[in-house]
């Protein structure tokens, strides 16, 4: 069965609580992401069912949430979602070259996770830092001006990390 941990559900609650009554949708991108992180990094159909009976809303109202944002995860992913920008001036900077290195090191193409579970590749829209480009989001930390030598060392800070 699906459930919060106590701590967490009293997180949900109190995020619920910050909205008017009727207005409780309001709530779902945080829980959502409070949900993501307590079941697996991924937001599977019976999690954000869970996710719409505590809120009151309809499942379908959160899916077109979870399935709209990249933020959320749609399937299982690694421990470092290696999430680099693909737009425009990313582009024009180099991201398809990083993208393309960081597929050949790992030996996984976009959307894909490695065997042993520790990356995922996932390109992205727009991150907001078009001055630093090109650029990845890794979890809450942003990595900028990217080269190759950059991603190596990445990569193997990201091993040494999940060791330990």
């Amino acid at each position: 069965m699906i459930q919060f941990s106590e701590e967490k559900l009293a997180k949900v609650k109190e995020i619920i609580a910050r909205y008017p009554e009727g207005k409780h949708k309001s709530a779902l991108i945080p829980v959502l992401h409070l949900a993501q992180e307590e079941f697996g990094g991924w937001l599977d159909v019976p999690v954000m069912d869970y996710v719409a009976t505590l809120i009151s809303i309809k499942p379908i109202e959160v899916y077109e949430v979870a399935t709209f944002y990249s933020m959320f995860n749609m399937k299982p992913v690694g421990k470092y979602v290696l999430e680099v920008c693909q737009t425009g001036p990313c582009m024009v900077s180099g991201s398809d070259k990083i993208i393309s290195h960081i597929k050949n090191k790992l030996g996984i193409d976009a959307g894909e996770t490695t065997e042993d579970g520790l990356f995922t590749l996932k390109p992205a829209e727009c991150l907001g830092a078009c001055g630093y480009a090109p650029m990845m989001q890794l979890g809450k930390h942003f990595r900028e001006h990217l080269t190759t030598e950059k991603v190596d060392a990445i990569i193997e800070e990201l091993r040494a990390a999940a060791k330990n």
